[in-house]
C-alpha cells in the first residue's frame, strides 16, 4: 500500500488456530520420554488453550487431576487381556481341528490378530496391554516400566494363560492338543521362525509404543495386523507363538511337552531388548536431525 509518505511494508498477524489459513493443529510435538520423565511431567485431562513446550506451564479451559491406577487395577487389566488373548489365539487351533479345517489358517491368525486389538484398545490405558512377559522385561530395561512391578505383571500373564487353557480344556477336552504350539519343522528351523516373527513383532510394537508421532491410537490395529501376518507366514511350521505364554498354558493344561524349549524357552526376551534398543536409538537420530 502507498501514502504520501512513501512504501509502507503490509504487516500481517501470525496466523492462529482456527483462522482462515492458520494451521488447525498448534505442531506441539511430544517424542517418546522414559518412564522417569513421565512421571514428573503434570497429569491432567484438559483441552489445552495452548502448545507449550515440554515442561512449561501450561493452561487448560478445565483442568482435572489424573488419578494414579493402583497396581491392582493394573494387574487385573492384564490378567484379563491375557486370558483374553489366550482363549482366543488357542480357540481358534482347536475348533480348526475339532470340525475339520473350518477355520483355516486365515481364521487362526484373526483369532489372534483380533483378540490382541480390542485388547490393546480396550485395556492399554490402564495397564499398557503387555500380554507377553518379554514385552514387559524389555520396556523395563529401557526404563519404559518400573522393573519393581515386573514380577506382578509376569505373574499375572502366565496364571491368566494357565486359567485360559484349563477352560478351553473343559469346553473342548478332548482337542485341547490342537492349540498346543508344536513345531512341524526341525528345531532349528522352528527357533530361526520364531525368532524373524518375534522381531518383527516387537518391532512394530516399539515403533508404535514409544513415540507419539507413530500411529497414536491406531497402534492397537497395527499390532494386531502384525501378529495376523507373522500367524500366517509360520503358523503351520512353528505355531507362531511369539510369546511364552502362548505356549506355556496350553502345554501345561494339554500334558504337551514336546519340544518346548525352542518353542518356549525361546529367544524372545532378547529379541525383545535388541529391537528396542536398535528402534529407540533409531527414534533418538531422527529426533536430532
Amino acid at each position: 500500500m502507498e501514502s504520501g509518505y512513501g512504501q509502507t511494508p503490509p504487516v500481517s498477524a501470525p496466523a492462529t488456530p482456527g483462522t482462515p489459513g492458520g494451521p488447525l493443529f498448534t505442531s506441539l510435538r511430544i517424542d517418546s520420554l522414559s518412564y522417569s520423565d513421565r512421571k514428573s511431567m503434570p497429569r491432567c485431562k484438559c483441552l489445552p488453550v495452548d502448545a507449550p513446550s515440554l515442561g512449561a506451564p501450561h493452561s487448560c479451559f478445565t483442568d482435572f487431576p489424573a488419578p494414579d491406577i493402583s497396581l491392582t487395577r493394573k494387574l487385573g487389566a492384564e490378567f484379563v487381556g491375557t486370558f483374553i488373548l489366550i482363549f482366543a489365539a488357542t480357540a481358534g487351533p482347536i475348533v480348526n481341528e475339532k470340525y475339520s479345517g473350518s477355520e483355516s489358517l486365515i481364521g487362526n491368525a484373526a483369532c489372534a490378530g483380533l483378540a490382541v486389538m480390542i485388547i490393546i484398545l480396550s485395556t492399554g490405558h490402564i495397564s499398557g496391554a503387555h500380554l507377553n512377559p518379554s514385552l514387559t522385561i524389555a520396556f523395563a530395561a529401557l526404563r519404559h516400566f518400573p522393573w519393581a512391578q515386573v514380577p506382578a505383571y509376569i505373574l499375572a500373564q502366565v496364571s491368566a494363560s494357565i486359567c485360559a487353557s484349563f477352560a478351553l480344556k473343559g469346553v473342548f477336552d478332548p482337542y485341547m492338543s490342537g492349540g498346543v504350539t508344536v513345531p512341524s519343522v526341525s528345531t532349528g528351523q522352528a527357533f530361526a521362525l520364531e525368532f524373524l516373527i518375534t522381531f518383527n513383532l516387537l518391532f512394530v510394537v516399539t515403533a508404535v509404543a514409544t513415540d507419539t508421532r507413530a500411529v497414536g491410537e491406531l497402534a492397537g490395529i497395527a499390532v494386531g495386523a502384525t501378529v495376523m501376518l507373522n500367524i500366517l507366514v509360520a503358523g503351520p511350521s512353528s505355531g507362531a507363538s511369539m510369546n511364552p505364554v502362548r505356549t506355556l498354558g496350553p502345554a501345561v493344561a494339554a500334558g504337551n511337552y514336546t519340544v518346548i524349549w525352542s518353542n518356549h524357552v525361546r529367544p524372545e526376551a532378547f529379541v525383545a531388548r535388541c529391537c528396542l534398543l536398535g528402534t529407540q536409538g533409531y527414534l533418538n537420530y531422527s529426533r536430532g536431525r
